[in-house]
């Protein structure tokens, strides 16, 4: 059993992942800006953390970790403000996983996508490019603290149901969300994917075999 705190816990992925953990017997916290969200992720199977970690300092996040074996970042500011996007996909980002490090939380998964990187090559000009920046900056920092991290690359998200299969690489094309929560599940649960960036599209291999190192 380990101890798993999401933030963003009311998200689409997020509220797929619950579940899934919980049924194999780990504790889930759900950090949820919203107090009307409560009984959402309770119902999915975690404890509700009310928390808005956009405001919350580095040490008030440690705080918030502490007693945690891993944390998965599936927050995101959603697009829209850039000025936003940067205070949540970066530097919220940023302070989470410094915190992780000083409260003892080493395993990390970071949720990113598909193309992620300083070459993401998004134009000054598109609305995608804060995020692109944002995230570059978020999984940089994350690669060059002392976590055991794993940062995952899905292609474009949908809602189709689960196929519990996934292929690694290749070109970006789509995955279902529910696919998405089963690859976090896997890596928390493979020490094979620590140091890893895993991007991934829908594809035919066994989720738990495709991400394996």
């Amino acid at each position: 059993m380990s101890r798993i705190l999401i933030i963003g816990g009311h998200g689409k992925v997020a509220r797929l992942l619950t579940p899934l953990l919980a049924a194999r017997g780990d504790e889930v916290s759900a950090v949820i800006r919203n107090a009307e969200h409560t009984a959402d992720v309770e119902g999915d199977g975690a404890t509700a953390v009310v928390a808005d970690v956009e405001s919350l300092d580095r040490a008030e996040l440690a705080a918030l970790f502490a007693s945690h074996d891993g944390i998965v970042w599936a927050a995101g500011a959603g697009g829209g403000d850039p000025e936003r996007t940067y205070a949540i996909d970066r530097d919220a980002a940023i302070r989470s996983m410094d915190a992780a490090d000083a409260a003892g939380a080493k395993r990390y998964v970071m949720v990113s996508y598909f193309g992620a990187g300083p070459d993401h090559g998004v134009p000054a000009d598109n609305p995608f490019f804060a995020y692109a920046e944002a995230k570059a900056a978020a999984d940089e920092h994350l690669q060059q603290t002392g976590l055991d991290w794993t940062i995952l690359g899905p292609s474009g998200l949908t809602l189709d149901p689960p196929t519990e299969r996934i292929d690694v690489g290749g070109e970006s094309r789509t995955v279902a969300r529910a696919d998405v929560a089963a690859v976090i599940a896997a890596v928390l649960a493979d020490s094979s994917t620590v140091g890893r960036t895993i991007e991934f599209n829908a594809g035919s291999t066994p989720i738990a075999e495709a991400v394996k190192g």
